[in-house]
């Protein structure tokens, strides 16, 4: 059948729209390594570096030939998809590249959250295996379950669990939730860095070497998950069939609002909250408390209104502000906070749309706006237990699902002896036992060796 000219230039916008978002979503990647660069110790700068190279690259090719399949495999099996590997008969009717490039912008995305967690420590070869594996099977299974249309746990599904569905619209679970979850085993197996607890386990700090590049990382996550968040409608030219001026471009405009003041909002609050507990100031702990605020937003983006999305950032800080005190008091290490963000306020979200979104806004991301469905919304909007109950199953079965794939993943090569590195390669750094020198070329650092070649020489005589 041929396409109407009206038809080839509605189904152009929306590529270009989808496009667009997939490009912002990238640029997440320069963010993640600014932030991480900036979060560490400048002696593995380096390392940090090549591991976001890495998760981007390693993450392309694993996603192509697998993960895009098992999650949106047009199949009628709810837990895995079964076709699409390697892109076979991609374009089709359901899927076109412009989409797999935006699905596969949010796949490198979870391998970055999880290499945060056990930086500073970790041998770079397991860096390969887990960000492959992770990227090309554990997060798309999950992206299967909730967004492929033929998902147990899908809201687009044609019969969706508890007539709903889980509302997980741009991923505070199946992106955040999973790559912390991972990083959270990571980061158990491995243990603290050398020196971050003193003998009587009382905590030091490390903080890292740079706040520019923590900043300029904050501004560009902020800058993407722009894509992110309003790039999730895929199509920007819906027309709503009970208004006459409203459509998916409204709804868009919305989700760039509420992801605003839910990250706005969680960096204030953290602001203040810090400033109380420590006693100054503190410009990483406002950055990471805005992230925060975009974690917990990410699921109800579309769905609640400007206000909620205050609410949100408002608990978002506590929660961030809150683990982060707990597991110091464990003496649980992960030097870029990723566990208790992406874990702690993906899982806030989760719960958070449940309880917060408004009804006509569901109708609106899941129906095309056509208001003669009847959908589940949130609790405390009047919209009953079926959507809350659908969000806490999400949150249970990522925690369950994620343990149970990478938990062992770790544990095998920690007990194979190539996990982490040693002492005395972590308290050279990994810049200079590993990558061939720092990332800096300025002053020699802590009287250490400048050069592999000095590092090795030291080590012989040793």
């Amino acid at each position: 059948m041929e396409m109407s000219w009206e038809q080839s230039i509605t189904y152009s916008i929306n590529t270009v729209y989808l496009l667009f978002s997939a490009y912002l979503v990238f640029v997440m990647q320069l963010g993640f390594a600014m932030l991480c660069a900036g979060s560490v110790r400048a002696k593995n700068a380096m390392n940090i570096m090549l591991t976001n190279v890495v998760d981007a690259v390693v993450g392309s090719i694993s996603y192509y030939l697998f993960g895009f399949a098992f999650a949106f495999g047009d199949t009628s099996n709810p837990f895995i998809g079964t076709n699409f590997f390697a892109l076979k008969d991609v374009p089709n009717t359901s899927f076109d590249y412009s989409f797999f490039l935006y699905q596969w912008a949010f796949a490198i995305a979870v391998a970055g959250i999880t290499s945060g967690s056990i930086a500073e420590r970790t041998q770079f070869s397991a860096y390969l295996v887990f960000s492959f594996f992770l990227s090309g099977f554990v997060y798309p299974v999950v992206a299967h379950w909730v967004w492929s249309s033929s998902g147990w746990l899908s809201a687009s599904s044609t019969n969706p669990l508890f007539a709903s569905g889980a509302i997980d619209f741009a991923g505070s679970g199946v992106v955040h939730m999973v790559g912390a979850v991972a990083g959270f085993w990571g980061a158990l197996i491995e243990g603290p860095r050398v020196g971050r607890f003193d003998a009587f386990g009382k905590p030091v700090p490390m903080r890292g070497h740079n706040a520019t590049l923590v900043v300029l990382g904050t501004f560009l996550l902020w800058f993407g998950w722009f894509g992110f968040n309003p790039g999730s409608f895929d199509k920007i030219l819906v027309a709503y069939p009970s208004t006459t001026n409203q459509g998916n471009w409204t709804a868009i405009g919305r989700t760039a609002v509420t992801t605003t003041l839910a990250g706005s909002t969680a960096g204030i609050v953290t602001l203040f909250g810090r400033r109380l507990l420590v006693g100054h100031w503190d410009a990483l702990d406002v950055c990471n408390g805005v992230l925060g605020g975009f974690v917990a937003i990410t699921s109800g983006c579309a769905v609640v209104e400007p206000w909620a999305a205050i609410v949100c950032g408002f608990f978002s800080a506590w929660v961030l502000i809150g683990l982060n005190i707990v597991v110091t008091k464990l003496n649980f290490d992960d030097p870029l906070e990723a566990t208790q963000l992406h874990g702690g306020c993906g899982a806030w979200g989760l719960i958070f749309t449940g309880l917060f979104a408004k009804e006509e806004f569901v109708i609106q991301a899941y129906e095309a706006g056509d208001t003669s469905v009847v959908r589940p919304y949130g609790l405390f909007m009047g919209g009953a237990w079926g959507l809350l109950g659908c969000q806490v199953i999400e949150l249970l079965v990522i925690l369950g699902w994620v343990s149970v794939t990478m938990g062992p993943i770790f544990y095998a090569q920690h007990r194979l002896g190539i996990l982490r590195i040693s002492t005395e390669e972590e308290i050279a750094g990994l810049d200079i036992s590993s990558h061939g020198g720092y990332a800096y070329n300025t002053h020699q650092e802590e009287n250490q060796p400048r050069f592999y070649a000095d590092y090795m020489r030291m080590h012989d005589h040793s």
